[in-house]
Formats: structure tokens, C-alpha cells, sequence
């Protein structure tokens, strides 16, 4: 009896451990080739190489704006070897517009690995050239700020920012942020929302030019540029991309699965490749990138209601 009770004991950890014991599946709720799909495909080379060639299969499962693919990942078997990638327009935005079938709630956060930055440029032949004039010019007047979609993520920071603000600007969505940038380099609005390297090729061009940038601190690529909170307005503002899983994973599988996120968005080689990819590689745990997700789906809702689009598509 005792042999077996201390084989019985052995077995046990010994399952545990043997997770994954095949290919986790991630599904990217976008098409290949986007830069969410692009960092999943360095996630997984990263894991693979730390983890012993254990593997992560990426699974691009589009539509919806990425509805669909979330929706995917949140009532999957939750075994542990379907996950998805948590993006800020699925779980933050989208519910709030209607039409999903779940919620941030039903979400299990695992960590957090990159954010893409923003920056509020002028556009040519702006009436305005930096924060301070933008500011005061925005105090009588609204500026057209293009956006990249009416509800999506740039127009939903453009008008959280302004709330934050107490100004007053006119949003002008397009189809997509490339037609915003060609109506901004033409000089068709007066501003809009970019990546940091957008706003870097472009203002070196001399289309565009860095207004301020929405992180808490100043960032490398832009020193000389400020942020709102420095100017007094506490606001930032960035998207991101995670992993996420259902809820109900074995509590010892989900706990490798968080320390794998760390210990993939901490590796040099990880950061040295996304970073040349021009993502901006950040660890978030579980709680904090929970957090992170539910004070913009918070500033989503709002702003959604104040525009009249929270629940359109219901």
C-alpha cells in the first residue's frame, strides 16, 4: 500500500508537468500578414526556442473587426491548448458596439507582451504646429481629425482625448488608416492619430508633424516631443497585443502559460526582433494587462455613448 500510495503520489505532478504535452493553438482574430499576426509568429519562435521546441501553432481566424477570432479563443475547450491574442478593438471596443457574444468579463487575461504607441500629428498645411497652438486653436475652433474607421480604436483615443480635454473636435472617419494618411499628407484635415514610425517617416518628409504623444513619459524616437499628462492633461492611450484564453484552465497550466508570457516579452532576442519590427515590446502580468484593458473598454464606453454608436450594432 505504501509503494502504492507513493506512486500514486508521483504521478500526479509528473501530468502537470508533461503540459503542453502537444502544440498549443493562439488564434490571431486578424488576416496573416498584419502586425498582429507578424509579433504571434515571433511569440511562437520565441517560445519554441526557450521551451525546448515545444510548439505554438498560430491560427488566423478573421472577421468582425476581430469579433470573430475572439469570440473563438473565449469559448474554446479551455484545456489550455487553444488560446487567442488579445487585441484592444475586440475585447475593449467592440462590445460595446453590439453584436458580439461575449464580453471583457468572460475574458482570462494572460499577460501582455507589446503595445503599438501613438502620436497626435498635425497634418500639412495644419493651423497649428505643436501642442500649445493646437491647444488654443482647438479652444474656439474644432479640428478635423481623420481616424482610421468611425468606432475604431483611433477615433475612439481622438475623442476620449478631447473629453479629457474639454475641447471640441470634428471626427472624420475613413476607410482605414492609409486613406487617413493620404488625406492628411494632402491636407484635406488638420490632424490625426499615427504609429510612431508613420509620424517619424512622414514629419521627416515634412508631411506631418509630431503634436504630442500619448504615453505617460516621452519616448526615444520623439524626445523633443511632450505628452498631454506633462502638459496637464491626464490622458494616454495605446493599443495593444496579449494573450488571452476562456476562462476555467487548470490553475497549474494557466500559471505556466504567464510565466511563459514573461518570460518570452523579457528575452533579448525577442525584444531585439520586435523592436526592429517596430512594435514596442512591453510585459504586462495577468492583473495588470486586465487592468490596461478595462480602462480603455471604460473610456470605449463612454465615448461610444457620447457619440451615439454605443449598442449600433445590436
Amino acid at each position: 500500500m505504501a509503494l502504492a500510495l507513493t506512486s500514486a503520489s508521483a504521478v500526479a505532478p509528473a501530468a502537470a508537468a508533461d503540459y503542453p504535452a502537444r502544440p498549443i493553438q493562439v488564434i490571431v482574430p486578424y488576416s496573416a500578414g498584419g502586425s498582429t499576426d507578424l509579433s504571434m509568429r515571433v511569440v511562437a519562435d520565441a517560445f519554441k526556442r526557450l521551451y525546448d521546441g515545444k510548439q505554438i501553432v498560430v491560427r488566423n481566424q478573421p472577421g468582425g473587426g476581430g469579433a470573430i477570432g475572439t469570440s473563438a479563443a473565449v469559448h474554446a475547450r479551455p484545456d489550455g491548448y487553444t488560446l487567442g491574442t488579445g487585441a484592444q478593438g475586440p475585447i475593449a471596443i467592440l462590445p460595446h458596439l453590439g453584436g458580439t457574444d461575449y464580453k471583457l468579463d468572460d475574458v482570462e487575461f494572460v499577460g501582455l507582451y507589446a503595445r503599438s504607441l501613438q502620436v497626435m500629428v498635425a497634418c500639412k498645411g495644419a493651423p497649428f504646429k505643436d501642442f500649445d497652438s493646437f491647444f488654443e486653436y482647438a479652444k474656439t475652433k474644432a479640428p478635423q481629425i481623420g481616424n482610421s474607421g468611425a468606432g475604431g480604436a483611433n477615433h475612439v483615443s481622438a475623442q476620449a482625448f478631447a473629453d479629457e480635454a474639454h475641447i471640441k473636435i470634428e471626427n472624420v472617419p475613413y476607410n482605414g488608416s492609409s486613406d487617413a494618411r493620404t488625406a492628411c499628407v494632402g491636407g484635406h484635415i488638420d490632424a490625426m492619430v499615427a504609429s510612431p514610425a508613420e509620424a517619424l517617416a512622414q514629419s521627416e518628409a515634412g508631411n506631418m508633424t509630431p503634436i504630442f504623444v500619448m504615453e505617460p513619459k516621452r519616448i526615444d524616437l520623439f524626445p523633443d516631443t511632450p505628452t498631454a499628462v506633462e502638459k496637464g492633461i491626464k490622458f494616454t492611450w495605446s493599443s495593444w497585443k496579449g494573450i488571452i484564453a476562456p476562462k476555467g484552465i487548470p490553475e497549474e497550466d494557466l500559471a505556466f502559460l504567464r510565466e511563459a508570457v514573461k518570460k518570452v516579452a523579457t528575452d533579448e532576442q525577442f525584444i531585439k526582433k520586435m523592436t526592429d519590427m517596430g512594435e514596442f515590446v512591453t510585459y504586462e502580468d495577468a492583473a495588470t494587462f486586465k487592468a490596461r484593458a478595462q480602462k480603455d473598454s471604460e473610456s470605449a464606453e463612454r465615448v461610444l455613448k457620447d457619440i451615439g454608436m454605443y449598442g449600433m450594432n445590436k
